[in-house]
């Protein structure tokens, strides 16, 4: 059951990682908040036939936690994608590197018992993304890194509310219902800060904002708490570094950011990290973990 969980965060993690260079097709033609508001409309409407397929799945939308979520989950990805059109989109990817750090630390404080594996796997790849993303590149600007700064701690929050969301009765309900709250969020956002967004688009920024909001938003979200519910949290954060990897891989063969030895060291730093989570979760009992959600 872990290999299959360490291959549902392994997946999210690159998904999630892919949504910085479509987001970078779709701010091409538009604004980010409108970007983000189409994202999270194709991801809704995808999500709709979980979030609304049965009565305890609707219930969902009257809990507390669960309404928490989708709205911190929605702001953080505003936050995030206005900083990543001041920013180059290697560094925007690599800067969620210092998440697993931050999931680490929140678990212990929580009174999660996190192994000495666990432990030295986020050291590796946060010092692997931070070897990378130490200072901003010329194609960055220091407006755009504190909002990236900023974005990870929203989506720390995000994730330390469903902690508390309720038994859900399906693995996709949760994650559904957390999109649809999250679109709805971003709706009057997007619409008071630049009006309604433009729908005539090229098929190039539509396969973006498609490709965002299926694979980079549903897809992903849904995987990361499949994966999450059965490691520890901070096992499960390496993984998040799959994502600042995939996009820095993306935006240097397709983007053209600069190739350095920083960002190759750095890339092996967090495979080397994820690698020892993973062979340290191995050797240890299945626990029950401050998942996200209960499949």
């Amino acid at each position: 059951m872990k290999r299959l969980a360490f291959l549902a965060l392994f997946a999210a993690g690159a998904f999630w990682g892919l949504g910085f260079p479509l987001g970078k097709l779709a701010l091409r033609e538009t604004d980010a908040a409108h970007m983000v508001l189409l994202r999270f409309a194709v991801a809704a409407l995808a999500a709709a036939p979980f979030a609304f397929r049965d009565a305890r799945t609707r219930a969902l939308f009257r809990s507390p936690p669960v309404l928490a979520a989708g709205a911190l989950y929605g702001v953080a990805f505003m936050v995030q994608f206005e900083g990543l059109a001041h920013v180059s989109v290697t560094l925007a990817a690599l800067l969620v590197g210092a998440m697993p750090a931050l999931i680490a630390v929140s678990a212990r404080l929580l009174g999660e018992r996190v192994s000495r594996a666990s432990w030295a796997g986020v050291a590796a790849a946060t010092l692997g993304a931070v070897l990378i993303a130490g200072r901003p590149d010329a194609g960055s600007s220091p407006f755009g890194v504190a909002l990236s700064l900023i974005a990870l701690l929203i989506f720390l929050a995000w994730l330390l509310v469903l902690r508390r969301a309720p038994k859900a009765p399906t693995p996709m309900a949760i994650p559904a219902v957390t999109v649809v709250v999250a679109a709805l969020t971003i709706l009057p956002i997007a619409l008071a800060m630049h009006g309604p967004p433009r729908l005539d688009l090229s098929p190039a920024a539509w396969a973006g904002i498609v490709g965002q909001g299926v694979l980079s938003t549903l897809i992903a979200t849904a995987a990361w708490q499949f994966g999450s519910a059965r490691v520890g949290a901070a096992s499960a954060g390496v993984f998040i570094n799959i994502e600042p990897l995939m996009g820095a891989g993306i935006g240097v063969a397709l983007f053209g950011d600069h190739l350095t030895y920083a960002l190759a060291g750095g890339g092996l730093l967090i495979i080397a990290g994820s690698l020892a989570v993973v062979l340290g979760e191995r050797a240890t009992p299945a626990i029950d973990t401050p998942a996200p959600t209960p499949a």
